[in-house]
């Protein structure tokens, strides 16, 4: 028969088999919990190396870059002639103004770049007028006086109106409004791009299309 003490002796051997077992399988399933977590952080760094490297403005169409605000002056007048000769009374004169909202941007469709090793080059199309909005509330009437022998037509009216937006879309021109355009414009992709590349390694550079 088995003595008291080989008993305790095969129970004490059992529990460390036991224990060695267990250590064993808790160490493989942190090896295998430690393999997943590996497993996932690399996938995550593969999706992330992965995504698009388009700066995302092609799909804009045509942007604003600039408004100008604007208030047009404009003189209407018309009187009858015979033989080339002003007939007295027959003037009819009007001074007025409109204000006007004029837009300049780009069509970021037109808009193509590069990169060649850390420069990326950007080729603009020039800037342009997408749109003058006349504001009709804004009218001013300064001087009105109109002969019942010469009123202003519609016709004339139209085209005073025209001369009015074509005016002060020159004037708006003439203070800047192509170049602070053109200059925002390279503001805005200058942070499209900076989504994707770093500007610290990469230099932009704008040149005309």
């Amino acid at each position: 028969m088995v003595g008291k003490k080989e008993k305790q002796g095969f129970k004490a051997m059992f529990k460390r088999m036991l224990a060695s077992r267990l250590a064993a399988a808790i160490a493989a399933a942190l090896a295998a919990l430690l393999l997943v977590i590996v497993g996932l952080g690399i996938r995550s760094v593969v999706l992330s190396e992965s995504k698009s490297t388009k700066p995302g403005f092609e799909n804009i169409g045509e942007l604003a870059t600039q408004t100008a605000y604007c208030t047009s002056v404009n003189v209407t007048e018309g009187s009858r002639e015979l033989f080339g000769v002003t007939i007295p009374f027959t003037q009819s004169k009007y001074i007025y103004s409109y204000d006007i909202v004029i837009k300049a941007g780009f069509d970021f469709t037109e808009i193509e770049w590069e990169i060649k090793d850390t420069a990326i080059t950007v080729r603009l199309p020039e800037a342009k007028i997408l749109n003058s909005e006349l504001k009709w509330d804004s009218f001013k009437l300064y001087h009105e006086d109109e002969s019942i022998f010469k009123q202003i037509k519609m016709e004339e009216n139209n085209e005073a109106l025209k001369n009015l937006v074509q005016n002060a879309e020159k004037d708006a021109v003439a203070n800047g409004l192509l170049d602070n355009a053109r200059s925002n414009a390279e503001t805005i992709l200058r942070g499209f791009f900076g989504n994707v590349y770093n500007l610290e390694e990469y230099e932009i550079r704008f040149i005309n299309k």
